[in-house]
């Protein structure tokens, strides 16, 4: 009876660990260099950032990544643009952008 004990919490335990080791989330990745938003730098920009309300922003994307603009808020509704590595464009139409 001791023994079966035994081996079920060390079942447990492994099991346990398994789990968290399986459900961890993987490292965060964001872009190496600089992206310009209306001449503000970001360095090693990651996520979504808004883009000018009434005036098109002005976009440089000195990163190693593709930035996507989208025609909504927070990086919702549809790409309307993308900014290559070493790319400098005013997008518009266009609310947010995203980078990762």
């Amino acid at each position: 009876m001791r023994e079966t004990r035994r081996v079920a919490r060390v079942l447990g335990a492994c099991a346990a660990a398994l789990t968290l080791a399986l459900a961890a989330p993987g490292t965060a990745r964001a872009a190496d260099g600089v992206l310009f938003i209306d001449r503000a730098a970001i360095h090693d920009p990651s996520g979504c950032y808004p883009l000018g309300d009434f005036v098109p922003s002005e976009v440089a994307n000195f990163t190693n990544e593709t930035a996507y603009v989208w025609s909504g808020p927070h990086c919702d509704g549809h790409v309307t643009r993308s900014v290559l590595p070493g790319q400098l464009l005013h997008p518009a139409p266009g609310m947010s952008l995203f980078i990762q």
